[in-house]
């Protein structure tokens, strides 16, 4: 009899998510199975569940954020030992997703996790470091276009101005560490201003009310620097914050957006969406380069910090509570991390 694991299941679309057993997957060829030990959630997981979005087939388990040890190879894998921590970004089916004890992961987009990063905080950067990596540095029309930062590239946008929309939000944290490394100055976020030191800490230059008006944030703005807004990373992509962002944008800049992009740009101005999944084309060899080869350094020299953090109690069973408090806009600066293996189906 096949082994079997603990997994948070939607039975079908639109359902209630209730905590049953799968099968154990067993790696292919290129692969590994990892052990989860924290994953994190997202809102997308509660938005699939309420619109029915992503999924066909059922039951589904969802969950995108990873991080574990591994726990067995596939053929060919040799960058990697049984034991190894890891982190890696899930995707959207059932052998490779989060919300379970074990998964599958091509080992091509998986990064060890430093010493000096806990498995928790590891959970906490995949989705949202991806989107954040893709839409500054993804060339067009899928990001930004700007130069990754590899070694050569470290500090090279110095004396270029960028504004981050929602600095507090998980992926707006990952952009301004990112832009920080790039070497973006000035840079300039939104968020409640009781964040404002923590997000000095990240390498924000200023921090300004997100509950100012287009025209107030344009003033403040412009109070900071003379140069032209060329560039704003909408972590938070409402229609409201959308055409913030436009409204600073000087003509001919780029606005990227991670939903679905609402007002029509004038002036030369561009929106770009940003569509963080692993498994596009057109993310697969940015983020394979970046999980593989580069992140690693960057948590080791502490230039990406995770997420501050808290644990829901009960495994699996505290997810739903979690994205309902997501749902229900309850969640500021904080990252919800569901720990797999403390799961009990009774």
């Amino acid at each position: 009899m096949a082994p079997t694991q603990k997994a948070l299941l939607l039975p079908k679309k639109f359902g209630e998510f209730v905590v049953g057993e799968v099968p154990v997957p067993t790696p292919g060829a290129g692969e590994i199975k990892i052990k989860i030990i924290s994953s994190s959630l997202n809102p997308v997981d509660w938005k699939i569940q309420k619109y029915g979005i992503f999924f066909d087939k059922f039951p589904a388990v969802l969950g995108s954020d990873i991080a574990g040890d591994v726990e067995e190879l596939g053929a060919g894998v040799n960058v990697f030992k049984v034991g190894d921590r890891v982190f890696t970004q899930g995707l959207r089916s059932n052998e490779t997703a989060g919300f379970q004890q074990y998964a599958l992961a091509r080992s091509s987009t998986v990064s060890k996790i430093p010493e000096n990063t806990s498995y928790d905080g590891a959970a906490s950067f995949p989705v949202a470091l991806s989107a954040a990596y893709l839409g500054l540095y993804n060339k067009n029309p899928h990001g930004l276009g700007f130069a990754p930062p590899t070694t050569k590239n470290q500090g090279k946008y110095s004396g270029v101005s960028i504004v981050i929309l929602g600095g507090s939000s998980s992926v707006g944290q990952n952009a301004i560490q990112l832009a920080k490394i790039s070497g973006f100055s000035p840079i300039i976020t939104t968020a409640s201003v009781k964040h404002t030191d923590y997000l000095k800490a990240l390498g924000a230059t200023a921090i300004l009310d997100r509950n100012l008006s287009s025209p107030a944030l344009v003033a403040e703005i412009g109070k900071i620097t003379n140069k032209p807004i060329k560039t704003v990373y909408d972590a938070i992509s409402t229609a409201e914050t959308q055409q913030n962002g436009l409204d600073i944008l000087a003509p001919g800049g780029q606005l990227a957006v991670v939903d679905a992009p609402v007002p029509k740009p004038t002036e030369g101005k561009v929106i770009i969406q940003v569509i963080g999944g692993l498994a596009l084309p057109h993310n697969i060899d940015i983020l394979s380069h970046f999980y593989h080869d580069v992140v690693f350094g960057f948590l080791e020299k502490g230039w990406l910090k995770p997420n501050n953090i808290e644990v829901l109690p009960g495994g699996l069973s505290g997810i739903p509570d979690g994205l309902a408090r997501l749902e229900g806009n309850q969640v500021s600066n904080l990252k919800l991390v569901a720990r797999p293996q403390e799961t009990s189906l009774y």
